[in-house]
């Protein structure tokens, strides 16, 4: 986004001939480093850098992907089911990457700008913390207010009803379970949101790592249920963080964009 900003002021300027920067903007849809074409042009078109997938890749791989990615644009960047060694890798060549072991996610930080709205990252168990870490810091990373409660499954729902005025107040809610996947009906059953059901592959052998917590939530009775894949955390927090900026663009009008807000249709 930056990049193409900067060629249309050279084509403003008179830097740079109209057909010289049209070559550019063709280069800039995305980068071929020979074992992969990074998408360098998904932050203009979806608002947040492509994330990298790092099983699979080695961490030569997974670094030079990186170093294509924050050359092409200053917002934060993600790297997922990174191991030590990969970030290890990634730190020595980008020395301001951030790691969360739990969650094996790598932040590279970009230009900070002021959270909007609010999302709140439930996990049923202490177990299932890994995935609801991975969907916390991937809102946030995606400019979204986002919180966490933990460990407040249906063994003992008096735990999450302590925490009704955290509920209510979210925009939207992310709630990742394993074992029996029961946490996101009753959330859903108590809250005027829409609600995003992570399953875990948590649980004893009959949940099959994950699979019947899927089943569960796929089932919900409770209405504004959407369900990710297995340990999906960073889905789950991307959707919501585009639900939520979504709110908030209707809210308040364009967050990045300037303008005014949208007018009132009632007058």
């Amino acid at each position: 986004m930056d990049n193409i900003s900067v060629l249309l002021q050279k084509v403003r300027d008179g830097a740079i001939a109209p057909e010289d920067a049209e070559q550019e903007l063709r280069a800039l849809y995305y980068s071929d480093i020979n074992f992969a074409l990074v998408d360098t042009h998904r932050r203009f078109r979806k608002g947040f850098a492509e994330a990298i997938y790092c099983p699979g890749k080695s961490a030569a791989q997974v670094t030079a992907i990186a170093r294509e990615l924050r050359g092409a644009s200053d917002g934060n960047i993600l790297a997922t089911r990174a191991s030590e060694e990969i970030f290890a890798a990634v730190r020595a060549a980008l020395p301001e990457a951030v790691y969360y072991p739990l969650s094996r996610l790598i932040l590279l930080p970009g230009e900070q700008r002021p959270a909007q709205g609010n999302i709140l990252v439930v996990s049923a168990g202490t177990a299932d913390w890994p995935v609801a870490e991975e969907a916390l810091v991937t809102a946030r990373a995606m400019g979204s207010r986002a919180e966490a409660l933990a460990d407040v499954g249906v063994a003992g729902l008096h735990r999450l009803t302590a925490h009704i005025d955290l509920l209510l107040a979210a925009q939207v809610v992310i709630v990742a379970a394993g074992m029996d996947g029961a946490l996101p009906s009753v959330v859903a059953g108590l809250v005027p949101r829409p609600v995003i059901a992570v399953p875990t592959s948590v649980g004893y052998g009959a949940s099959f790592q994950g699979l019947a917590p899927l089943l569960a939530m796929l089932n919900s009775c409770a209405t504004g249920v959407t369900v990710v894949n297995i340990d999906n955390g960073f889905g789950a927090g991307y959707a919501a963080a585009l639900i939520n900026l979504s709110q908030m663009f209707f809210q308040q009008g364009p967050l990045h964009h300037g303008g005014d807000k949208i007018p009132d249709p009632s007058g």
